[in-house]
């Protein structure tokens, strides 16, 4: 029986030494747990809370990096775009692409990622209920690709705070395609540090075994060598070397239920 499908990486290309690192340690996890994996990091983080944000190396030299990754490590690759024009272009290295969740009802840039003929893994907006994503998915059906993921990663809950509805994995996949839980972006406290976003990574694990519970089929993991001293979503994402004992845990999990 197949395990959930892993999607893992930085937040974000910090320099291609920190990526290529993260990368290596994600193949040889993925490989001994057998997981089916994405390697994901950003070229561009055009949503961060302050303009001084560190947003990435830019897609040219992102691109590059990721490239080097897939030629290296033999990993498929996923990205989040912003601009439909990216989507073209991050298609020629890219396995997988990513819609951010505050883009999800962009018609345009559904369309541009659909025609790439790539994996399309939308996250579901913070202010949108599950049984509304039923739009997003005609959009991408509309548009010729049926190589649709949907990604649960909480909802506004007051300020400055998410929550997770597990019943929305199930109502998600009444859409018939495979349900992502974010796990790291969920224990996110949204510009909760005033000119960043907070969050609470030690609230990962119990997020990401209720949704295989709950029938999620795949899970995302921000991971980094050194979290705290991230260039982004530090709070929320998991230490490197803990990531694969937290993933033999899920596995147990997982395992329960199927």
């Amino acid at each position: 029986m197949s395990k959930f499908i892993l999607i893992a990486g930085p937040c974000v290309i910090e320099s291609e030494e920190n990526v290529m690192t993260i990368a290596e340690t994600v193949k040889g996890i993925a490989k001994r747990l057998d997981l089916d994996c994405y390697f994901k990091a950003s070229f561009d983080k055009a949503n961060r809370t302050s303009i001084t944000s560190y947003r990435g190396p830019g897609i040219e030299e992102g691109l590059r990096v990721l490239r080097k990754v897939k030629d290296t490590y033999g990993l498929k690759i996923a990205t989040d775009i912003h601009e439909p024009w990216q989507a073209e272009k991050s298609a020629e290295v890219c396995d997988l692409i990513q819609i951010p969740a505050f883009l999800c009802r962009q018609t345009d840039l559904l369309m541009a990622a659909a025609k790439t003929g790539k994996v399309i893994n939308v996250k579901k907006a913070q202010f949108l209920a599950p049984w509304d994503m039923a739009n997003v998915v005609k959009k991408l059906e509309d548009s010729g690709n049926r190589n649709i993921m949907l990604c649960e990663r909480g909802t506004v809950f007051g300020y400055n705070t998410l929550v997770v509805d597990m019943t929305g994995i199930a109502e998600m996949k009444k859409f018939g395609y495979p349900i992502v839980m974010d796990a790291t972006h969920s224990v996110q406290k949204p510009g909760g540090k005033g000119d960043a976003t907070g969050g609470n990574r030690e609230n990962v694990e119990p997020l990401a075994k209720a949704a295989i519970a709950a029938g999620a089929d795949a899970l995302f993991f921000e991971v980094h060598p050194d979290p705290d001293n991230a260039k982004s979503d530090g709070p929320n994402m998991v230490k490197l070397d803990e990531f694969e004992g937290l993933l033999k845990r899920i596995i147990r999990v997982y395992d329960a239920v199927h």
